[in-house]
């Protein structure tokens, strides 16, 4: 059991020193862009309304670019995921029934290192998402940013979901399963899945595996994302319900109302 331990805790280590040089990166990216907004002196020779709605596009950018850097510091580090009960990931309801038999035999330890490798690989791949954020941000028309400003309160998180929601996918799973691999515990079960799927597609049992169980990686890629949104919609109700968060001249004139 010990092996098996020292096994997990350094590949734990692995996953994490694998993506460092990222995790150095997004912050200082998402700061740029933040940065940017604020002292974007562009040169607006136009009517009043015009330098209003520069005005508007711009404030928002640099609350959403702030919002951001904020959900991913949170979430991209060890405990990000893991023991947050806003976004850990549990295991697929479909296996609620095998955790349950795990704990019952005194084995619940797998289970518990199961849960830990997923909440681990999403803490992995949250970093990755900075640079298509950004870019999201800096493309965002001024109709873009009215829209979100006169929508609902998570307009900007549904906006960061339909420009940018399938390529975050794209560029998580690759890691997540690198991150998952290496450790034993659900190399094994991921074997185990392989083996049994050709029998469970001619069984009764196979109503009650769902895909979520059989491809763990597409189930952690996903629950990672709803994270990160959920953590960008939080930042995005603080600023647009606490004055406190409004850091800048700019942002306090855009959301003054």
């Amino acid at each position: 059991m010990l092996k098996k331990t020292c096994l997990f805790s350094s590949a734990a280590l692995l996953a994490f020193t694998v993506h460092s040089s990222a995790q150095a990166g997004w912050q200082e990216l998402l700061t740029e862009t933040a940065s940017e907004l604020v002292n974007n002196k562009t040169a607006i020779q136009a009517s009043s309304t015009l330098l209003n709605n520069s005005e508007l596009a711009n404030g928002l950018k640099e609350a959403l670019a702030n919002g951001v850097s904020t959900a991913i510091k949170t979430l991209g580090k060890e405990g990000g995921f893991s023991g947050n009960t806003l976004v850990e990931i549990p295991l697929p309801d479909s296996l609620k029934m095998v955790e349950d038999a795990t704990r019952k035999l005194g084995q619940g330890q797998y289970a518990d290192q199961f849960i830990s490798t997923m909440n681990h690989a999403a803490e992995s791949a949250v970093p990755q998402a900075a640079e298509l954020l950004a870019m999201a941000i800096r493309q965002m028309s001024v109709e873009d940013a009215a829209n979100i400003l006169n929508g609902p309160d998570d307009a900007a998180t549904q906006y960061f979901r339909k420009v940018a929601g399938s390529q975050l996918a794209e560029n998580f799973k690759p890691i997540i399963e690198q991150a998952t691999n290496e450790f034993g515990v659900t190399l094994a079960y991921k074997q185990l899945v392989a083996q049994t799927t050709p029998m469970l597609n001619n069984s009764p049992l196979a109503s009650f595996v769902t895909n979520d169980a059989l491809d763990i990686d597409q189930y952690v890629t996903n629950k990672t994302l709803d994270g990160l949104f959920k953590y960008i919609a939080l930042e995005e109700g603080n600023i647009r319900d606490n004055p406190a968060a409004r850091t800048t001249d700019l942002l306090k004139k855009v959301f003054a109302n």
